[in-house]
């Protein structure tokens, strides 16, 4: 608005000038000097500073949005995208599974996915029913969601280090009407078995002995796809670009996981952001140590062979002493990584400036985003410690904000008009994306749930009786304050316990015991103070346990341990 003001007094300055009859050299001199001498000269260095970033991030929204909008027009999937894509690599490999060598050319991977949904339509499923599929990263993951996908049935692409109430939970929210699983995974379905329902068929891929499979109560998929014709299946699919494609589920770190939607239009524009911000290259090769139940490792890095038709490497799990190895091994060009990799892979905290030059990496590109979130940022110029960036010149071109929230209560901050706040640079807030339904790039598709999705929606945002995505705050290290009044509390027995029931990465890092628990006058509890002092003994009396998962036990957090997290000689 500053700038906005600066603007208008510099033209009224150089409209009243003419109307006196001063020439138009000294109008603009004197207008441009109003416009300066009131702060508009900030935002000429702004605009020095930024352009060169802007420019080059409007090119490619504007090419991505295209781009969306001629499928959307054409009433394009991601298998029709993706049949185009075989037509022009035929032989080309597509996906290379490390941990066996084996290669499928695109023309395979279009076979395979033929045959998966040939089967579909076997057993009768139609468009917009749920399949859950459960297994560790594999090209076969790939070929099931890709061949139901083409004649209309949804893939339900559930984490494979869910457990018992985590997991039911996974393949009740989607409705899932069949169950695949890797042999791998047999185990976890045996401790839910007796849980799921009687009418969900289950199908097992690997190898899991006559018992085992009679035990489970499932059939070998893998022989029925190898009978099962291998052309594609019959045209009988109305879906279009904004209908959806699969289920990815949130982390589950705060409770239990959200079935995020993913339409064709949202896998398309993740991927195509990626490949034309990035300047990824059709000869490249992707190494993607990431799982493809996460939009990362099966949109941002499998996306780009199915779109942009590039070779993926797909790895079953990331491994650190074996990483550079799989590189050399499968000459990739381009690495996936999330941010914990890169410190993996030095050993040490730092790690944008001291990867590039231990390694030799010429680019890094970061995107800041979720599944199903509308305001995803792109770090496009290599700016170091940025995570993104919305243009200062053209905000309402791709209008997101950081706004102003009250830290306490966590609850937006409003001005008198009942507007949100945005903050000024510098300051924390909370990211927002303006929905627009028919748009591809601002819509917010939601969950399998109305009421988790209603919870994301926030309305009066940036005008009057608009709605905005709220991205949330998700937190590093959970950790839990347990009320122990007795003294009885026992951390290992505890741990049992929630090894049982939650994934790694939703235990508890941190254990905080107290006496009682802060609450307010009507009895909530009160975190504040809690999130303030964090895991430093030196602010509280209360004793803090470190889940140390090398010994697999709770430790005491002393001084000494504390000042060892902050060094990063301990990483979290």
């Amino acid at each position: 608005m500053h700038y906005v003001a600066s603007g208008s007094l510099s033209l009224g300055s150089l409209g009243l000038l003419r109307l006196l009859g001063a020439s138009w050299s000294w109008s603009l001199a004197a207008g441009l000097g109003v416009y300066l001498g009131t702060g508009g000269w900030r935002y000429l260095y702004v605009v020095v500073r930024t352009a060169k970033r802007d420019i080059n991030g409007l090119y490619v929204l504007l090419r991505v949005k295209l781009a969306l909008w001629l499928h959307i027009r054409n009433r394009n999937t991601i298998p029709s995208i993706f049949s185009k894509t075989v037509a022009r690599h035929p032989d080309k490999p597509a996906l290379v599974y490390e941990a066996t060598g084996e290669t499928w050319t695109f023309s395979q991977l279009d076979q395979i996915s033929n045959a998966v949904a040939h089967w579909a339509l076997s057993q009768g499923w139609t468009s917009g029913d749920v399949v859950a599929l459960f297994m560790e990263s594999r090209p076969l993951q790939v070929a099931l969601w890709l061949g139901l996908a083409k004649v209309g049935v949804e893939a339900a692409l559930i984490n494979f280090n869910l457990r018992r109430d985590s997991l039911l939970h996974c393949v009740g929210v989607s409705a899932s009407r069949a169950l695949v699983f890797g042999a791998e995974l047999a185990d976890a379905v045996s401790e839910v078995s007796f849980s799921l329902s009687a009418t969900m068929v289950r199908f097992s891929t690997g190898d899991l002995s006559p018992d085992q499979m009679a035990a489970l109560k499932c059939h070998p998929l893998d022989s029925i796809l190898a009978s099962a014709p291998r052309h594609p299946p019959p045209c009988t699919v109305s879906k279009g670009f904004s209908d959806r494609l699969f289920y990815i589920y949130t982390s589950g770190t705060t409770g239990l996981p959200k079935a995020a939607i993913v339409v064709h239009s949202r896998y398309y524009r993740i991927a195509a952001f990626g490949y034309h911000s990035f300047r990824m290259r059709p000869d490249d090769v992707i190494y993607d140590c990431l799982p493809l139940y996460h939009s990362a490792g099966n949109i941002m890095g499998v996306g780009q062979c199915l779109i942009h038709g590039l070779t993926v490497v797909v790895k079953k799990k990331f491994s650190a002493s074996r990483f550079w190895e799989d590189c050399i091994k499968h000459n990739c060009t381009v690495v996936q990584y999330i941010g914990e990799i890169c410190r993996y892979l030095l050993s040490q905290p730092v790690v944008w400036e001291a990867f590039m030059e231990r390694f030799g990496v010429k680019q890094i590109g970061e995107f800041y985003g979720a599944t199903e979130c509308n305001c995803s940022i792109a770090n496009m110029d290599g700016k170091v410690g940025a995570c993104g960036f919305n243009s200062r010149i053209l905000p309402n071109v791709y209008p997101i904000r950081l706004v102003k929230v009250n830290e306490e209560t966590m609850e937006l901050v409003r001005d008198k008009q009942g507007l949100c706040v945005p903050c000024q640079p510098g300051e924390p807030g909370l990211l927002v994306g303006r929905i627009n339904q028919e748009d591809p790039l601002r819509r917010f598709d939601g969950y399998a749930s109305q009421d988790a999705t209603r919870k994301k929606i926030a309305y009066n945002v940036f005008k009057k009786n608009d709605s905005a995505y709220l991205s949330g705050v998700e937190g590093k290290a959970g950790m839990a304050a347990i009320a122990d009044s007795t003294g009885n509390f026992n951390c290992n027995s505890f741990l049992k316990e929630v090894q049982h029931a939650l994934p790694p990465y939703a235990r508890p890092v941190f254990l905080r015991i107290s006496p009682c628990v802060d609450t307010t006058g009507t009895f909530k509890i009160q975190k504040t103070r809690l999130q303030r002092e964090g895991y430093d003994p030196r602010l509280t009396t209360d004793q803090i346990y470190f889940l140390n998962s090398r010994v697999g036990r709770y430790e005491l957090v002393t001084e000494e341990l504390y000042n060892a997290f902050e060094d990063g000689s301990i990483s979290l």
